[in-house]
Order: structure tokens, then C-alpha cells, then sequence
């Protein structure tokens, strides 16, 4: 009797603990299948957080001007992002303010109101408790959820602004590049319940970061660019220097060039490129006699011969200057400014289709600022007389398209009277 009941114990408790492994197994089991969810949720996360990140990159490296950068922030935010609402806000160059720069999700006419009023928030003020602003000097995101939580930790002011725009949780994360905290980027809920998280912030930095890296590249190359067209214009200034009579004229020129290139609707570089070539048309002229340079009469052949040089000159000397991307063509353009479409001009005697458009534009508004200046040989030709002129060599010296384009532009701009020409060709003007 003892060995049967002994055997009937140890398989009941060889039962149970099979049982109990079996629990444990399918526990084990059920864990690691949470685990594995969960593992792959988050390496989903990752990866569209990852995602973002590049894009944001990729929109933000194609920019150069800062306005544009915060435009494309801010729509990748809203396409990409599950928040209601976004602001970007960053520091004056004082650093005693931070203003709103852009957005998304406000009602168009709040944005607007926002970026145009200058709303802003002190930051040289050591009382100030606004959220912003501790985050912008402390380095820190802060994770609202609910904004009652912080009522007694906030500025008035910074409460009912919080209200005005029905905020319910937010989130904002500085700006920073190299320990310098340039500004603050802001998410808020208006209308979505689902709660902020540690992800969220995460994703918001990382965000942040790459703002940050943009704008320093922005400020960079904005800083290069002043650099640039300071240069460009003590060289243009150096050159009319020279002489008392001729001061202004570059600077005249490019403004004329300008408006013809504006007058065709040519794009901006192209613009650039011409207003840059435009500025610097004459800076062969360095290389000319004073002699020459300032007679008081006209020039007699071997005279003229030597200063029409300064054309081949400019072009040899631009040529040393490291122009590149839309610069490119400046040296050229400006070599051949006194090329004619007859072939008649210097210093390679090239015809129509061999001479630079930029060139073409180049010679219309340098001819008529020169005709209607006074010279050491003459005084300064009427308005319509010199437009007169101009019209009249269309086709052999001058393009027709630019010199249209000019007239326009002047009547616009400069013309109290609009000039209207009524000779052989068709009626111009506006």
C-alpha cells in the first residue's frame, strides 16, 4: 500500500512542478513576446525619429538665408510632426529678446500678427520665470502637461499669454550651437489629449540641433556675404575716385542694370551676378593715364585707343579673382561691356550672339549714365536726347530687348515724364 501511494506523491508533485514550469515557460514566453513588441515599436520610433531628423537636415543644407530655413522648419514640423501648434523663437543680436520668427498651426492671421508685431519675451531680465526664457538661458527642455502645474511658477504675463492662445500641454527645447543658445523651438497641444513624453523631447532636440547648426551657417555666410559686397564696393568706389567728375557712376550703372534685369524678370542670381559684374565694369581704368583719364577736351586717336584698353583690362584683372558659383561670368561680362552686335565694338570685336546677355544689359545702362552726365569734354545730354540715342542703335549697338527694358524700368522709377520714342521703329515706351 505505502509504494503505491509513494508513487501516486511523487508524480502528483512531479505534475506540479511541471505545471509550475510550464507557467513560467508561457510567462517567459508571453514577456518576451511583450519585449519583442515593445522593441520593435521603439526601433519604429527610432527610425521615423531618425527620418525626421534627415529631413529636417536635408531641407535646412539647401538654405542659405535664415528666413527660409525657418519657413522650411516649420513645414516639415507640421507634416512630419504629431503636434498641433509649433513656434520658433530666436534671440536678437543683443541677446535681450526672444522673437518669433515662424510657425505653424496659429490661425494665419495670429501668426502674422506674432511675427509682425515682434512678439517677443525679455531675456536680460533676471525676474523672468517665462518657460522660454528659462529654457533658452538654462539649456533645458521643459515638458508641460498640463499648464495649471506651472501657474504659480510663471509671470502673470507669461500665464494669460499661455491662455490667449488656449494652450493646454507644450513642450520647448532650446536652440543651441556650441554651448550658445540661439533660440527656443516650442510644440504645444490645442486640441489632441494624447500626453507629451520623454520621446517627444528627444525628437524636438534632436530637431533643435540641426536649427541650430543651420542658423550658425546662415549667420556665417551672411557675415562673408556683407564682407563681400563691402569689398565690391571700395573697389567700385576706388575706381570713380579717380576721378571727381565720373564719382557715382558704378554705383549708377549696377542700380540702371539692376532695374533692366528686374524689368525681364531674370532670376535672382543672374541678378546678383550682374549687379556684382556692374559694380566693377570700370576697374580697368586703374591701369589708364590720369592724363588720359581727365582731359579736359576730347581724345585724339592714340588717346582713345589707350583707354578703351581698361575693357581688356577689367576682364584680366576680374580673371585673378576667385569667382565662382553664380559669380562665375563676371570677369567675361564685364570684359566685353563694350562689345556692339555690328561687331564694331572693343576690345575682340564680337557680334551678336558672341556677346555675354549680361554684357548687352551692362552696355545700355552704361552708355545712358554716361551720356547724361557731364564729362570733362562736355555737359550732360537731356533724358530723351540720350534716349533717342539709345533707341537708334538697336540692332547695331544695342539689344532691343534691353534697351525696352530700360526705358520701362526708367519711366517707372525715374522718368517724371515718360519717354516715348516716335521715329523709324515702333513706338517705345510705357
Amino acid at each position: 500500500f505505502l509504494i503505491p501511494t509513494s508513487i501516486a506523491i511523487f508524480l502528483l508533485i512531479n505534475w506540479h512542478q511541471i505545471n509550475l514550469d510550464r507557467q513560467e515557460l508561457k510567462k517567459a514566453v508571453e514577456n518576451l513576446h511583450e519585449t519583442s513588441e515593445e522593441l520593435i515599436e521603439q526601433t519604429n520610433i527610432n527610425y521615423e525619429n531618425a527620418l525626421l531628423i534627415n529631413e529636417v537636415s536635408q531641407a535646412l543644407s539647401k538654405e542659405l538665408e535664415l528666413g527660409n530655413i525657418i519657413a522650411n522648419v516649420a513645414d516639415v514640423l507640421e507634416k512630419r510632426l504629431d503636434y498641433d501648434r509649433g513656434l520658433i523663437l530666436l534671440a536678437n543680436p543683443d541677446k535681450t529678446r526672444l522673437i518669433a520668427k515662424g510657425g505653424f498651426g496659429y490661425d494665419p492671421d495670429q501668426l502674422k500678427k506674432f511675427m509682425s508685431s515682434g512678439t517677443w519675451f525679455h531675456l536680460n531680465k533676471i525676474q523672468s520665470k517665462g518657460v522660454f526664457v528659462q529654457s533658452f538661458h538654462q539649456q533645458k527642455p521643459f515638458l508641460i502637461n498640463d499648464i495649471s502645474e506651472i501657474k504659480d511658477s510663471i509671470t502673470r504675463k507669461s500665464l494669460d499669454f499661455a491662455k490667449i492662445l488656449g494652450v493646454k500641454s507644450f513642450l520647448c527645447c532650446p536652440i543651441i550651437y556650441e554651448n550658445e543658445s540661439l533660440g527656443v523651438l516650442a510644440v504645444d497641444n490645442v486640441q489632441t489629449k494624447k500626453p507629451l513624453l520623454q520621446r517627444d523631447i528627444n525628437i524636438l532636440t534632436g530637431v533643435a540641433n540641426q536649427i541650430g547648426i543651420s542658423i550658425n551657417n546662415a549667420k556665417l555666410i551672411e557675415a562673408r556675404f556683407k564682407q563681400f559686397q563691402s569689398i565690391l564696393q571700395v573697389l567700385a568706389a576706388t575706381t570713380d575716385a579717380r576721378d571727381p567728375i565720373t564719382a557715382g557712376h558704378s554705383e549708377k550703372v549696377t542700380e540702371y542694370a539692376v532695374g533692366i534685369c528686374n524689368q525681364l524678370g531674370l532670376s535672382h542670381n543672374y541678378t546678383e551676378m550682374i549687379r556684382v559684374s556692374s559694380l566693377l565694369h570700370d576697374y580697368g581704368k586703374m591701369g589708364v593715364d590720369d592724363a588720359i583719364l581727365k582731359k579736359p577736351g576730347r581724345l585724339n586717336d592714340e588717346e582713345y585707343e589707350h583707354i578703351k584698353t581698361h575693357a581688356y583690362k577689367s576682364k584680366e584683372i576680374l580673371q585673378r579673382v576667385n569667382f565662382e558659383g553664380i559669380y562665375k561670368e563676371v570677369p567675361e561680362v564685364v570684359g566685353a561691356h563694350h562689345e556692339k552686335l555690328d561687331g564694331s565694338g572693343y576690345p575682340d570685336g564680337l557680334t551678336d550672339d558672341e556677346i555675354p546677355f549680361g554684357s548687352k544689359i551692362i552696355a545700355v545702362a552704361d552708355v545712358f549714365e554716361a551720356l547724361t552726365s557731364k564729362r570733362h569734354y562736355r555737359d550732360p545730354m537731356m533724358i530723351n536726347e540720350a534716349f533717342d540715342q539709345l533707341v537708334s542703335a538697336v540692332g547695331n549697338h544695342f539689344d532691343k530687348k534691353c534697351v525696352e527694358a530700360f526705358i520701362n524700368y526708367y519711366n517707372k522709377h525715374e522718368g517724371q515724364i515718360p519717354y516715348i520714342y516716335k521715329g523709324d521703329n515702333n513706338v517705345w515706351g510705357s
